[in-house]
């Protein structure tokens, strides 16, 4: 604490991320990356970019990323000026707060879901409310028919991998004309709907997407908005009167390659998906309650074990889950999907504090 401090930093709680453990070999299913690498043509890519003297680094990169643009609205069928790319999701997610969520009346998003979003509302002082979700953790969009500045929450949820059907959502953005609803598809590649194609029909909707989860390119940290042209340019006319080069050259050579490489990007999904239903119905057999995930997540809890005493076990094995302190879901755990065999090693792990447990 400083007396240089401005008055905002003193009522600020940031975000604390998932850790980032300093070992040689971790089992590493506390912060939702992919267990398998990006596409070879990623690599290939970021090589030519840098070429043989790498003096392509000496200069700006292109401040509208319009190849990876055009690049994105090519694969999703939409125009360039529908695609706003931002240094990650979180960035674009800080934009969109300040360029179309502050308004008179609060922005609404969900009691449980990314933790990211009242920080954000807290740092651009946005006023908000929160929404419960009912005692499945599913979210019901009659509970949003209330006065609003704007919608926000992730599909599939955040931490819960719960997802909402296209249907409920194109609900609820055609209930709402008058505000922005904006829906962070994070994990949408493993298995829910995006709803994106509704954008041409709902010039109040915005969706959010990142190459981080699906196409495994957290350590590059690229973003997107999709929605009306005028969304969009709200987005540029902040980011270009805060940072006018949000992205670097290597981040939109890599980016660019992973989504022209959709073989990779199936095959990929794929695995995570056959995996993250082998490890619900073996964490089930187990006796954990497992909420239905559409995520590379899940959300889990025993009725015999404590969530915290659990994730701090498996910490002591070099195993890493997210534990989150918080009403309604303190015991539950949030467990990245790894490879089968880092699923196995999770399991085992379990089984034997299991067998040593006195109740």
């Amino acid at each position: 604490m400083s007396r240089y401090w401005s008055d905002i930093v003193h009522r600020l709680t940031p975000y604390v991320p998932g850790e980032q453990p300093a070992l040689a070999h971790p089992v590493k299913l506390n912060t939702n990356e992919n267990p398998y690498p990006p596409s070879p043509r990623v690599l290939d890519a970021i090589r030519r970019e840098l070429g043989d003297t790498a003096d392509a680094l000496r200069r700006y990169p292109d401040p509208s990323a319009r190849k990876l643009r055009e690049t994105v609205a090519a694969y999703h069928g939409i125009r360039a000026d529908q695609v706003f790319a931002g240094n990650g999701s979180d960035e674009v997610l800080a934009l969109t707060f300040q360029a179309l969520l502050k308004h008179d009346k609060p922005l609404l998003f969900p009691d449980i879901t990314y933790s990211f979003y009242p920080t954000y509302a807290k740092l651009f002082e946005v006023d908000y409310r929160t929404v419960p979700l009912d005692d499945r953790f599913a979210i019901n969009v009659d509970d949003y028919a209330v006065p609003n500045g704007g919608i926000l929450f992730p599909n599939p949820n955040a931490p819960t991998g719960r997802p909402l059907p296209l249907a409920e959502i194109e609900r609820l953005v055609a209930s709402h004309p008058d505000a922005v609803t904006v829906i962070d598809e994070a994990y949408v590649d493993f298995g829910a709907e995006s709803a994106i194609g509704l954008i041409d029909r709902y010039p109040n909707l915005l969706v959010v997407q990142t190459v981080s989860k699906s196409r495994s390119l957290a350590g590059m940290r690229v973003g997107f908005a999709f929605g009306d042209a005028a969304l969009i340019d709200a987005l540029n006319r902040v980011k270009n009167s805060f940072n006018s080069y949000p992205l670097d050259r290597l981040a939109q050579a890599a980016a660019t390659a992973a989504y022209e490489d959709d073989a990779w990007f199936r095959e990929c999904c794929a695995k995570v998906i056959a995996s993250r239903e082998r490890l619900a119905a073996e964490l089930t057999a187990l006796g954990f309650e497992v909420v239905p995930s559409a995520a590379n997540l899940l959300f889990a809890r025993h009725e015999r074990y404590d969530a915290a005493t659990l994730a701090s076990q498996l910490r002591e094995k070099e195993i890493f889950v997210r534990h989150f302190n918080a009403p309604r879901i303190d015991q539950y755990l949030r467990i990245s999907v790894g490879t089968d065999a880092e699923c196995d090693v999770l399991l085992d792990a379990l089984r034997g504090i299991f067998s040593t447990y006195v109740g």
